[in-house]
């Protein structure tokens, strides 16, 4: 066994995250992690790691394992240059350079020193490190990353370029156990799949919090975090809804056992009640009066059960009887709620691109050509890097009267000044971080001259899953990856948009989140422009694809 884990308790303020969770991972085997946002699965890799020993329970690795771990956010290491950051996480690397940089010129006669230096100099040949700096640079040239980066700074790179630094520090480990929590998440589709081809050839195991369906398509095992516990499915994705459709068709079966119970009981108390009230033979009274104690005291027991959470995704609960639909829908468990609104006129040309090129020092991409009317979808497909996020920076810029940030090479932006529009992209703006979520929820809509008031606020936290009274005081740079992901749906929607620019917008959300996104997008009436590497969002949305190709220099 490569890593048991035993959690009797953990608890996040308040709220219960876990109670009595298990979960056990062997060599070599890949394993999904997935779960609703909140659940604790980014906390589940801090226990894990060690970087979280809040809890009550067990955690064993296995002896001289060498584990590593990757990162959602960097901003406390904005300023380092990426090699540095890099070999700074690598296990045991810091220490062991230390040793072999500085004892030569210290240790002296040293026995002690000297045995030091002769163990440190076999470890750093065992881990590879004689030899990192050039494993590091194989795979940055895998994954296409300018020949630079590495001495570029943390804070200059984009959200797939940051990812994919994750991703080089994880496999230049060479580990045990890889904790990697949403490595595609930014990364375009040709890196994507060069990231399942290692993860497919890697021979150490790995633990995946991800929810990008094609990644959970090519794990040996997803492992389901769901009402405090750990649930374990063999097999891939497809594997998983099944095994889950089968699970909770016979949960909520249970659950509607447990309901007609709960109204037979509560009727056999009235009942019992009203013949005990009028018997007049003492020994019937005190017969009846057991009775009614004890379906009573089955009620109670009833009653204290939780009820658990359900999710079968749209495809399986097709399948599902009639009854058994009727039920799921009454029980499942909640998602956030879209109520995307749209005044489009049919056929009305909303936006158009005529050989267009942009860049900075130089263009990014080769001259585009597109339009969009009332309804359409457009997908812009390119590589990590080619300009897709510059170029709908730019086209907002345009609508909003202001200057172009990037330089425009050649071409025109043609788009109707009065449409309003929404927008996703891949990070929040850093100047709500440190605003509660109701104030942050106030400040977009007061930007965009929509009148909110504090019970409109709570009914949108309610609509997006959160708690409007827990949760309304918390800072949004506190917020998880997927609650940060919901504040920005929020943000998009504000002012009913005819048009939305969606980047990369199933990052961070959970599976059902995800579904109920593409349903909503799919019944939009709006056009819709969006960039996604999520495959099975592309074939939902679907649309006309614009590919960038970059620019001959």
């Amino acid at each position: 066994m490569l890593l048991d884990i035993t959690i009797r308790s953990k608890a996040f303020g308040p709220e219960e995250l876990y109670s009595d969770l298990s979960v056990s991972i062997e060599s070599g085997e890949k394993v999904g992690l997935v779960g609703r946002n909140g659940v604790g699965k980014s906390t589940l890799l801090d226990i894990i790691s060690g970087q979280d020993l809040d809890y009550d329970g067990d955690v064993m690795i296995g002896k001289n394992i060498i584990m590593i771990s990757s990162r959602q956010e960097h901003h406390d290491h904005a300023n380092m240059v990426v090699l540095e950051y890099i070999l700074g996480d690598l296990p045991e690397y810091k220490k062991l350079k230390h040793i072999l940089d500085t004892y030569p010129e210290t240790m002296g006669d040293s026995n002690k020193k000297m045995h030091e230096y002769s163990e440190s100099i076999e470890r750093f040949t065992t881990l590879g490190y004689f030899e990192i700096e050039n494993s590091i640079e194989r795979i940055i040239d895998v994954y296409q990353l300018p020949n630079d980066i590495l001495q570029r700074k943390m804070d200059s790179l984009s959200g797939g370029q940051l990812r994919l630094v994750e991703l080089t520090k994880v496999q230049a480990a060479n580990a045990h156990l890889a904790l990697i929590d949403e490595p595609t998440n930014h990364m375009d589709y040709v890196a994507k799949e060069d990231f399942i081809k290692w993860l497919q050839a890697f021979s150490g195991a790995a633990f995946i919090i991800t929810h990008d369906r094609d990644v959970l398509g090519a794990v040996d095992r997803i492992i389901e975090i769901i009402d405090g516990k750990a649930q374990s499915f063999s097999g891939n994705y497809d594997k998983y809804l099944k095994i889950n459709s089968d699970r909770m068709s016979g949960a909520v079966n249970e659950y509607e056992i447990t309901k007609a119970r709960i109204r037979r009981t509560k009727d056999d108390i009235v009942r019992y009640r009203r013949l005990k009230e009028r018997a007049r033979n003492p020994g019937t009274i005190r017969r009846f009066k057991g009775l009614e104690e004890k379906a009573v005291k089955e009620l109670s027991d009833l009653e204290a059960l939780d009820k658990p959470s359900f999710w079968i995704d749209q495809g399986s609960t097709q399948n599902l009887s009639t009854k058994l639909q009727s039920a799921y829908q009454e029980h499942k468990a909640k998602t956030i709620t879209l109520r995307i609104k749209s005044k489009t006129d049919s056929e009305r040309k909303l936006l158009s691109i005529d050989q267009l090129s942009l860049g900075y020092d130089s263009a990014l991409f080769t001259p585009v050509t597109f339009e969009i009317y009332s309804g359409g979808r457009i997908e812009l497909k390119g590589r990590n890097g080619i300009g897709k996020t510059t170029l709908v920076s730019a086209i907002i810029n345009h609508l909003q009267g202001e200057q172009i940030q990037s330089s425009v090479f050649s071409g025109t932006i043609d788009i109707d000044n009065a449409v309003p529009i929404g927008v996703y992209s891949q990070t929040f703006d850093d100047k709500y971080l440190d605003r509660s979520l109701s104030q942050a929820i106030e400040a977009v809509h007061r930007e965009k001259n929509i009148d909110i008031n504090d019970q409109k606020i709570r009914g949108i936290m309610s609509d997006f899953l959160f708690n409007p009274a827990a949760d309304k005081d918390k800072k949004v740079r506190l917020l998880s990856g997927g609650q940060k992901a919901r504040l920005q749906l929020i943000a998009m929607l504000a002012n009913e948009p005819q048009i939305i620019f969606l980047d990369e917008p199933t990052n961070h959300l959970d599976l059902p989140s995800i579904e109920e996104l593409e349903t909503a997008l799919k019944q939009y009436r709006g056009a819709i422009v969006y960039v996604s590497h999520d495959s099975r969002f592309v074939n939902a949305i679907g649309g006309t694809t614009v590919e960038l190709s970059p620019a001959t220099q």
